[in-house]
């Protein structure tokens, strides 16, 4: 069976009735820096200890490395203070304060999941009257869909985003305004409006740099509170006609104006590129992270890695397209080859220990947020990724790219995790049934 034939098998197994929709407080912070997460009360009102014990029937920690079964973890001031073996279950005999010991001892504990890519201003609905509705709806509106698509993700365990920009600059202005908020339980890490060559693709999600100025001196003058610079430096993906690529947007001077202006405004630089030639730019640049990334070779690909830059795949999008779409359409058949051509170069990345980030591009047409975790891990564990280096890329290498202390799970770290019932082999799928969120020793959420 070729790869594209057992990743379409893999993603009809996956789908499902959704569960029940949460309402946890989706308040989130943002700001220059790194990405700190500050824990809020959970769902139903009562704070969790900071300090207390939790038995683990396995865990998975975020380093990539093997995963541990009956662990005890101490969890003091919201920060792991030791880790170790625990074959014993807890003792009924020994008495405890309340809620000073969790026994998930028949679940699995990971880091707290970071999407690296998403646009939280937008919806993964593929009725376009309902999202060009949504680009022209009132600020509140649009808000309130940013709020909807925060409880998602905390729903799938997802503690933090990275939002890749829109038309107006909503995710930005959102979190700004909720700045003086407390209780946060979701992180976001926002670009705000992304940049693009004026009349090439990029108007749903930026703007040009500014009349008569190029793009260098456009950053430097931008006044946005943002926490990263989000370029887009070619087009999209053809659905007629397979591994068409694009011009650059921008020449290898003006990138490289542009990241230096990012640096001294201390800023990050994200480049959206397909192609050889606009992923080469980005790379010789200097960009932090690359997202998309689809046809760019292999030479490409060694520069990335020998760079350490981070390279955020989203195969998901492209996958959703061929899934809606009828099997004999030409655009399916061009969707499935892309997304099989995508997977053959995130094959030849982990081969060459090129750091891999998790996004899924969430908001694009049939890319829900939250949700659509679960199928990008997939398709990551389909291009060979084990189990533990997939929720290596969704939890530790995200928070790199966010600059926050979580994601792996170890002594001294902010003690930021999930809880999913079942074994580890239940994974991914068993995100979908989520039993608790702790940030900082605080839980945050709790199923039912």
């Amino acid at each position: 069976m070729n790869p594209i034939a057992r990743i379409a098998g893999w993603i009809t197994r996956w789908q499902g009735p959704q569960a029940g929709r949460t309402e946890p407080d989706a308040r989130l912070q943002t700001g220059k820096g790194p990405l700190r997460l500050r824990p809020a009360p959970s769902l139903g009102g009562d704070r969790s200890p900071r300090s207390f014990e939790v038995r683990a029937g396995w865990l998975i920690d975020g380093s990539g490395g093997a995963i541990r079964p009956k662990t005890r973890l101490e969890i003091v001031d919201g920060i792991f203070q030791r880790i170790e073996d625990a074959p014993a279950p807890f003792s009924a005999s020994i008495e405890r304060p309340p809620d000073s010991a969790c026994d998930f001892s028949e679940c699995t504990v990971l880091p707290g999941l970071v999407d690296s890519h998403v646009h939280l201003a937008m919806t993964g609905s593929t009725d376009e009257d309902r999202r060009t509705r949504l680009r022209q709806a009132s600020g509140e509106f649009v808000f309130q869909t940013i709020r909807e698509n925060l409880r998602e993700h905390l729903r799938y365990g997802v503690v933090a985003v990275r939002d890749g920009g829109g038309a107006r600059g909503s995710t930005l202005r959102f979190c700004r305004g909720l700045q003086r908020r407390s209780g946060p339980p979701v992180g976001v890490f926002a670009a705000g409006r992304a940049w693009h060559r004026h009349g090439r693709y990029g108007r749903f999600i930026g703007r040009p740099p500014a009349e008569g100025l190029r793009l260098g001196p456009s950053i430097l003058s931008d006044d946005s509170p943002c926490d990263l610079v989000k370029i887009v430096n070619s087009g999209v993906n053809s659905l007629t006609e397979f591994g068409r690529r694009t011009a650059p947007q921008f020449s290898l001077e003006e990138m490289t104006a542009a990241v230096q202006a990012g640096r001294r405004k201390g800023l990050p630089v994200m480049v959206h590129a397909n192609g050889e030639e606009p992923v080469r730019i980005a790379v010789a640049a200097g960009c932090r992270s690359l997202e998309h990334e689809f046809f760019m070779g292999p030479e490409n690909l060694e520069r990335m890695a020998g760079q350490g830059a981070v390279w955020v795949p989203t195969v998901v999008p492209m996958h959703a397209y061929a899934r809606r779409l009828d099997p004999s359409d030409r655009r399916a058949q061009v969707a499935n080859r892309t997304v099989d051509h995508q997977i053959e170069q995130i094959q030849r990345a982990r081969g060459l220990r090129l750091t891999v980030a998790l996004g899924t591009d969430a908001g694009s047409p049939g890319v829900d947020h939250g949700l659509a975790v679960i199928d990008e891990m997939k398709l990551l564990m389909a291009a060979g990724f084990s189990l533990a280096e997939t929720v290596r890329c969704a939890a530790l290498n995200g928070a790199h790219l966010v600059g926050g202390g979580f994601g792996l799970l170890a002594e001294g770290r902010p003690a930021t995790f999930v809880v999913v019932p079942g074994a580890p082999c239940e994974l991914p799928d068993s995100l979908k049934r989520v039993c608790t969120v702790y940030i900082d020793g605080v839980r945050v959420l709790t199923a039912g």
